[in-house]
């Protein structure tokens, strides 16, 4: 029962050398071969060429949060359609009616999300 498991084990192990081999070679290759001089110059700050205007924490607005949230929601959305419209065949008229609820579900957040604004950047 376990051998079933292989592959995903596999999978993680493969995936966790893939991310981290290169890190721990290019850390050691550059601590060998690199030579750190730092100085004023280097350790200051670089925005553009000049000195920043404001703090770098500083808050967003609200809008912008609202914008990614939205681009999410939609994206999701995607990432549903997608395999649905690979199976839709063996679904049947089940199927296609429970999507088509999604989607009118979705238009429906989408067409008050417009009416109020909230896709409009001042």
């Amino acid at each position: 029962m376990l051998q079933n498991y292989f592959p995903i084990l596999l999978f993680l192990l493969v995936g966790l050398l893939v991310g981290v081999i290169p890190l721990v070679l290019g850390y050691g290759v550059s601590k060998a071969l690199g030579t750190a001089r730092p100085d004023t110059a280097k350790n200051s700050p670089y925005e553009c060429g000049f000195e920043a205007f404001e703090d770098a924490r500083m808050q967003f607005d609200v809008r912008y949060y609202l914008v990614a949230i939205l681009f999410i929601l939609f994206d999701l959305e995607v990432a549903f359609l997608v395999p649905w419209a690979v199976v839709l065949k063996e679904l049947g008229m089940f199927g296609f009616l429970s999507m088509m609820i999604f989607l009118a579900i979705l238009v429906v957040g989408f067409v008050y999300e417009w009416m109020k604004g909230a896709l409009e950047w001042e």
